[in-house]
């Protein structure tokens, strides 16, 4: 099948956009990149988005819009990766939408009991004539689980090693990990959780510090001026979050721009310059992923696969290479696969499960009861054919 997957992660810095070609069932499901690329945000967009993630800011008439105006970019994201492949819209089977995370209720005991993506699946359908499957997320939840890292179930069916332990090391707004055994293990778990922020509080820091003219340390130039403040850093390790045990999951609710503000301000009342504060997020980022493997991860690591935009950052990178030696720390290209698109493709093999009948997590990375069948289909023009076609009716 021809899918479309479509992602807007944590930073909220536009929409991954990915044509992928997805056949075949678990455990021999295959899937590839056909085209991919990142639909820019209009301009102040983003800054509307992270408003609405955050209460103070946020009312229901303003999510109300905002859902509807980014079914419209999403749809514009879906066209434009077809496009760009040479396709029509009629040449696609289904829209695989994530839309965009804007609140994720975690409880005091770490349960998750709600969570809310936006970006309205009618709307894309109706503007590409596609069907669309979205809102994967609370079905998990409803069966007891966190609701992600449903990526953990796409790196389970893709890139385990035929012998040796790896873990899948996502670093975009939050980090998030998966364990994953080898395939000539047939009796151990994998285990994925969210090892706590990625960019999230980096980026925060750097628009507040910079009055909105920057929104990334670009290259970790900023960071890499400064010096890291040990015991400012112990004191941020100390953070409840860390020593919660697995399955977590975490975001902006947590760590996000009311974090950074605060942090920025006892960061100036020790006397830390911006390039300090900056240094010592950073390092944050590093170690807590280090220590999430040392304290959680079921068994030695020979390879670490880095995704997600933190792996832009050579600072987090060169430290993540010290901290988890001697593992080998690889990018997803390496395997073959985009590490920018491949959570949309995540999203396209997550809808082609659905589609199929298929659960689409997996319980011991979610902690769900049991397994379930994701998200919400939204017919679109191709939906009478689409069912012809793939139940023969």
């Amino acid at each position: 099948m021809w899918i479309v997957g479509l992602m807007s992660g944590t930073s909220a810095d536009g929409i991954d956009a990915a044509l992928c070609e997805i056949s075949g069932e678990p455990p021999s499901l295959t899937a590839r990149f056909e085209q991919a690329l990142m639909y820019p945000y209009p301009d102040g967009f983003q800054q509307r988005i992270l408003d609405g993630c955050l209460p103070e800011h946020s009312r229901v008439d303003t999510l109300c819009q905002l859902n509807f105006d980014m079914g419209e970019l999403f749809a514009k994201a879906a066209l434009a990766v077809i496009e760009a492949a040479g396709k029509r819209p009629e040449d696609i089977d289904l829209i695989g939408s994530h839309g965009q995370t804007v609140w994720h209720m975690v409880q005091p005991d770490g349960q998750v009991s709600a969570t809310l993506q936006i970006s309205e699946a009618s709307v894309i359908a109706e503007r590409t004539g596609i069907t669309t499957i979205s809102n994967f997320r609370p079905r998990d939840i409803a069966a007891g689980g966190q609701g992600a890292p449903l990526t953990g179930y796409a790196d389970w069916l893709l890139l385990r090693h035929p012998t040796e332990w790896r873990a899948i090391q996502n670093i975009g707004g939050m980090g998030n990990v998966t364990f994953l055994p080898p395939l000539s293990d047939t009796t151990s778990l994998p285990k994925a959780f969210d090892t706590g922020p990625g960019n999230a509080l980096i980026d925060s820091a750097v628009s507040l510090l910079s009055n909105g003219k920057r929104a990334y340390d670009k290259d970790a130039e900023m960071a890499r001026r400064g010096r890291i403040d040990e015991e400012w850093l112990q004191a941020l390790l100390s953070h409840p979050y860390y020593r919660a045990q697995p399955p977590k999951t975490t975001g902006r609710e947590l760590f996000g721009a009311a974090m950074a503000r605060q942090l920025i301000d006892e960061a100036h009342a020790k006397g830390l310059d911006d390039d300090s504060i900056l240094s010592t997020l950073t390092i944050l980022t590093a170690q807590s992923i280090a220590d999430a493997y040392r304290d959680y991860a079921p068994a030695p690591v020979t390879e670490v696969i880095l995704g997600g935009g933190g792996r832009h950052n050579p600072l987090i990178v060169d430290m993540l290479m010290g901290l988890l030696a001697p593992a080998k720390v690889l990018t997803h290209e390496d395997l073959g696969l985009d590490s920018d698109n491949k959570e949309a493709l995540v999203f396209a093999l997550l809808a082609h499960e659905t589609w199929h009948g298929r659960p689409g997590n997996y319980t011991p990375l979610t902690g769900a009861r049991k397994s379930v069948v994701l998200g919400q289909i939204t017919p679109g023009d191709n939906y009478g054919r689409l069912l012809q076609t793939t139940w023969c009716l």
